[in-house]
């Protein structure tokens, strides 16, 4: 079991380094869409998202001195100074007022640009917590608030960016209103299942696919608690055209889980991308993975072993309990009790940021004797899920996934691996 552990480890090690935004942004600067615009005018970076920093640090190397800009990165996730680059770091999930003070500043740095300027604008996961300035008429503790209520409700990730979009002064395609008659050049890690643009960091720089209609219904279907002036403000529409824009993606979940799949080929096991659009509910996710695992115990289903059974995506988690854990914890921790007993059998959830819900963790890693490990310290891992409380019962049974903030962020990947 230790083997397999330490494969684990190296395969979840190894697929993260493979879309580590230095290289996205490398690859994505060989663009003739950017290199035919360099030398023309001024080149302002704007970037904003989880991987924020190393994104911009990685600009910063290839573009030399010259540049001028802003970096609006979660807590804790900036490395130091960039030259010619403000830093600011903020709350998320949740926006928090140097959200506010980040997204002004960067603003200040697209006013005025002519067309022979570019902004190089490089998004990651979390943007649309990072980068924020409400519409006049929304509060801070307006955005604040909606957004717990849509986290807390299990709305996913596209429902919950058609809110802020049209909430918002910067999401939903105005950012690039914005910066015009400058060119925007977006650089895109994607952490939306699909890579619509629109959804991703809610579309700063995308004409917007969603309607103020789908805005009010998901109200609607959730049970929102919304003041009337912001079902009015609600009500306005997004732009839906922008002629200044070109973008690119240089990194996914798809990414992630191809590079999973050939570290695991190298290692001896034979890799099975079961999808990359992973969306129920985390427990159930964690409960059909160890069936999958047992299934290839029995049978040989879907594919013999030694194999490693992949699936990426990005779960919902339905809070009922006050206790601390993420989407990641909890399908790890569900899939313990599949796997109870088999000796052969590892199974990890992360995301891939490193950090899964509030907490300092990436995720989970279980194996055949996590259950029995609570089990002996009186823990119902039944309770501790109805609770939501999977990060102590995990910590309990030394299974926590450490691997501190990553510097990308492309969705979540779930591994069983089978010797």
């Amino acid at each position: 079991m230790p083997e397999l552990m330490q494969d684990m480890r190296a395969i979840i090690d190894d697929a993260i380094k493979a879309v580590l935004p230095e290289s996205a942004v490398r690859e994505a600067l060989t663009n003739p869409a950017f290199t035919s615009r360099k030398g023309k005018g001024k080149i302002i970076v704007a970037s904003i998202g989880k991987a924020a920093w190393r994104m911009a640090k990685a600009a910063s190397d290839i573009l030399g001195s010259g540049i001028a800009g802003a970096v609006v990165t979660k807590y804790d996730h900036s490395m130091g100074d960039i030259p010619g680059l403000e830093i600011y770091e903020a709350g998320h999930p949740v926006l928090d007022e140097n959200t506010l003070k980040g997204t002004k500043a960067l603003l200040q740095h697209v006013k005025g640009l002519s067309p022979d300027d570019t902004v190089l604008f490089l998004v990651s996961g979390g943007g649309s917590a990072l980068f924020e300035l409400p519409v006049e008429g929304v509060t801070l503790a307006d955005m604040q608030d909606i957004t717990s209520q849509l986290l807390a409700c299990g709305a996913d990730i596209v429902e919950i960016n058609t809110i802020r979009k049209h909430l918002s002064s910067v999401k939903g395609g105005r950012f690039a209103q914005l910066c015009a008659p400058a060119h925007v050049f977006m650089v895109v890690l994607s952490d939306v299942l699909g890579d619509r643009l629109d959804s991703i960091a809610s579309g700063p720089a995308a004409p917007d696919m969603s309607t103020s209609e789908e805005a009010l219904a998901i109200v609607k279907k959730y049970g929102l608690k919304v003041k009337p002036e912001l079902m009015k403000i609600l009500a306005q529409e997004t732009p839906k055209t922008l002629g200044n824009v070109t973008a690119t993606i240089t990194g996914s979940v798809t990414a992630l889980c191809q590079a999973a799949s050939e570290i695991a080929r190298s290692k001896g096991y034979t890799p099975l991308v079961l999808t990359t659009t992973l969306t129920c509910e985390a427990r159930e996710a964690g409960s059909f993975l160890a069936g999958v695992a047992r299934e290839v115990k029995t049978s040989g289903r879907p594919v013999n072993a030694p194999c490693a059974i992949i699936a990426g995506g990005e779960t919902v988690v339905h809070l009922t309990g006050k206790g601390l854990g993420g989407r990641n914890q909890e399908l790890a921790l569900s899939a313990a009790v599949g796997i109870a007993g088999l000796d052969d059998v590892v199974i990890a959830s992360l995301g891939s940021d490193g950090t899964d819900g509030p907490t300092d963790a990436a995720g989970g890693i279980v194996d055949g004797s996590t259950e029995a490990k609570l089990k002996a310290q009186g823990v119902s891992i039944a309770e501790v899920l109805k609770n939501n409380d999977a990060y102590n019962a995990l910590k309990k049974a030394d299974a926590l996934l450490m691997t501190g903030p990553t510097g990308t962020n492309v969705n979540d990947v779930a591994i069983a691996l089978i010797a």
